[in-house]
């Protein structure tokens, strides 16, 4: 014995004889775009993860995944020890909290739900089960944003400001989806820009918005110590857009992160099998999407005041 809690979902096993992770068994609730563009593939690639199968509310989409299909998703947390999410915030807020009841881990997307009383719940049920979680905010596993972050941390940092510009909420677009047409950058973006900024220059304890999520969003960030940033949200833009653009200044230097073209994800499934695995937690948990989340929630009710 271990001494770990599997919960009785078997999701702490030892490794093997080899000293190798045995792939950690994930189902995937969702069929959409983005399951299908990053979800299915990061799981089913291995070796950390296997695919076990996928639960979503169009079986004919589920099908295309390449994974066996369950009607119900009470059959999918049969089959896996852990659970992917690609679906809208609300309906992963709803789904996460069966899930960890059921004693599985969770990969959860960013946002955490639609609103700080549903992110509220997911922390509260991880929580209480002591299931491991770990959000997709997909930013901080690549290896440029790593090396940015080590060098925010030693100049000293006082202010930075970053842009997300897009076009994603135009018509034609996989991404202007029903939650983004309705709620916007913000929910959508805010988290990525809010999260990165936050690392970089200590906690977000205040924020100051003004724009239009639908358009333009400006958010003033308030740190802890006394830093300040600005950033700039939009997915409403056309044309030859830049890249996402961070920067922050310090007392002994300054630092940029340079966008590329490293691909995350395999990152992303290799953390989540040793959070399974080893226990511990991540520091990306659903604790920390909750305070995202009221970050948010703030600028959000400043927007719409």
């Amino acid at each position: 014995m271990d001494g770990r809690p599997d919960g009785g979902s078997k999701v702490w096993r030892k490794a093997d004889l080899g000293g190798r992770m045995e792939p950690v068994a994930v189902g995937l609730i969702g069929a959409g775009p983005w399951a299908e563009m990053a979800h299915a593939p990061m799981l089913a690639k291995g070796p950390h993860t296997r695919l076990a199968g996928v639960w979503a509310r169009r079986p004919e989409q589920a099908a295309r995944l390449g994974a066996p299909v369950y009607e119900r998703v009470e059959e999918l947390f049969d089959a896996c020890e852990a659970v992917a999410f690609c679906v809208p915030p609300g309906v992963q807020a709803e789904l996460a909290v069966r899930a960890a009841h059921a004693g599985k881990a969770l990969l959860l997307e960013k946002p955490l739900a639609d609103s700080v009383e549903g992110a509220m719940r997911v922390a509260e049920a991880v929580a209480e089960t002591g299931v491991p979680s770990q959000m997709m905010l997909t930013m901080r596993y690549a290896t440029p944003t790593r090396t940015f972050l080590a060098r925010c941390a030693e100049i000293q940092p006082f202010g930075g400001h970053a842009a997300n510009i897009s076009g994603a909420l135009l018509g034609g677009n996989p991404f202007a989806t029903p939650w983004r047409l309705e709620r916007g950058a913000l929910l959508d973006v805010g988290p990525h820009v809010i999260d990165l900024l936050d690392a970089a220059l200590g906690p977000v304890v205040g924020v100051r918005a003004h724009g239009n999520p639908l358009g333009w969003t400006g958010l003033l960030l308030e740190h802890e110590g006394g830093a300040v940033s600005e950033a700039s949200l939009c997915m409403a833009a056309v044309g030859d857009l830049p890249p996402s653009t961070f920067e922050v200044y310090g007392r002994t230097g300054n630092a940029v992160l340079l966008p590329g073209d490293e691909d995350p994800f395999e990152v992303v499934a290799e953390e989540f099998a040793q959070t399974v695995r080893r226990g511990g937690g991540h520091p990306l948990d659903a604790a920390h999407g909750l305070r995202l989340q009221e970050i948010i929630a703030a600028a959000e009710a400043q927007l719409a005041a």
